[in-house]
């Protein structure tokens, strides 16, 4: 699934490329898409907006249109947000369920799996919308003391609270597990057990793990490509994830894989002792 990394990459190619842009029309093969709206609807709702700017909240894109309206896209786990110029005929509109005419090019949503969403929040509501998720883990309210309150009495295992949505935005199974790795911590810990050496330590290993893999424009390990349509390559710097059997890249201890909150979770047993 795009988490903030391949989000963030995808926002920061696509904003110059559609600000001040107009969507002259919408064509929707997948109505499902704008559920529970009709493809009728959302093709009104969206066609003739100028966009203002390309933002991100978490895991979603938010297309900020000039009258105050915001269209939202969430990619979720195999959608592809592209952008093109010329419209995709044939094998390239396979799995195709947007796609947007601008005034100087295409904007393309492609979903293999067909879980991603498109919907739009009228002027005035996108404050109430927003607050039902945690801070950003690289905006200036997310410091130590912030996480120390989120951890705070928690019994919840570290690694599902990272990845609450409602507790910090963005971040999900591969940079939970390589921020916990790089801070130390063992996936299971009680989130309220940790020390505030500990809490340190993983907020400076969260944000250093977000910002690396934002350099490299994202992590490719299935579906994921950026807004050019090429592979990130965080995915070549992994130190745990996806590495069960191989050995620790700092002692030298073979890493596991368990189960953590139903997710598949990589973790050195030696450096992130339990």
């Amino acid at each position: 699934m795009p988490e903030l990394p391949e989000v963030e990459t995808i926002r920061r190619q696509l904003d110059p490329l559609v600000r001040g842009r107009t969507i002259r029309r919408v064509e929707i093969p997948d109505p499902t898409v704008a559920a529970p709206w009709s493809a009728a609807r959302f093709r009104r709702a969206t066609s003739g907006k100028r966009i203002k700017q390309l933002t991100r909240r978490g895991k979603y894109l938010r297309f900020e249109f000039e009258d105050g309206d915001t269209l939202v896209i969430h990619l979720r786990m195999t959608g592809r947000l592209t952008h093109l110029k010329r419209r995709p005929s044939g094998d390239s509109r396979r799995h195709l369920r947007l796609l947007f005419h601008l005034d100087d090019g295409f904007i393309a949503f492609h979903d293999t799996r067909r879980l991603g969403k498109a919907f739009l929040i009228p002027a005035g509501e996108s404050r109430t919308y927003w607050q039902k998720l945690g801070p950003e883990p690289l905006g200036r309210s997310f410091t130590p003391a912030r996480l120390a309150k989120i951890t705070a009495g928690r019994d919840r295992q570290i690694k599902t609270l990272l990845m609450d949505q409602s507790a910090i935005a963005g971040i999900g199974n591969i940079y939970a597990d390589e921020a916990l790795f790089d801070a130390g911590i063992d996936p299971r810990r009680p989130a309220g057990k940790l020390t505030q050496s500990e809490i340190t330590r993983l907020h400076a290993s969260i944000r250093k793990t977000l910002k690396k893999a934002i350099e490299l424009e994202g992590s490719s390990i299935d579906s994921y490509v950026n807004a050019r349509g090429e592979r990130g390559g965080f995915q070549e710097t992994f130190q745990v994830h996806r590495r069960q059997g191989k050995p620790c890249p700092r002692c030298g201890h073979v890493i596991e894989k368990i189960k953590v909150g139903g997710r598949s979770t990589y973790f050195c047993p030696h450096c992130q002792k339990l």
